[in-house]
């Protein structure tokens, strides 16, 4: 079984015409974005979509890929 909390995400904001608040996505996930009003939410609901992946992923008999190690790729903090 795969942890959620193992894999790396990345927060950007949403411009006003986008709706403002926050997406998240998931670099081993392609597939796997979310947003929110606020950065928790944001966190919040891409967790649950992460889930979603997995789980369906899993159903389909399909390989669910191993979490990326931060040191391996390049960070950007959102500040």
């Amino acid at each position: 079984m795969f942890s959620p909390d193992n894999y790396h995400f990345e927060i950007y904001p949403l411009s006003e015409k986008d709706g403002g608040g926050f997406l998240i996505s998931y670099p081993d996930f392609s597939e796997c974005i979310s947003d929110g009003e606020t950065i928790d939410e944001a966190v919040r609901n891409g967790r649950e979509a992460l889930i979603a992946t997995i789980a369906t992923l899993e159903s389909k008999g399909l390989e669910i890929p191993e979490p990326t190690v931060l040191g391996d790729i390049g960070v950007r903090p959102y500040i």
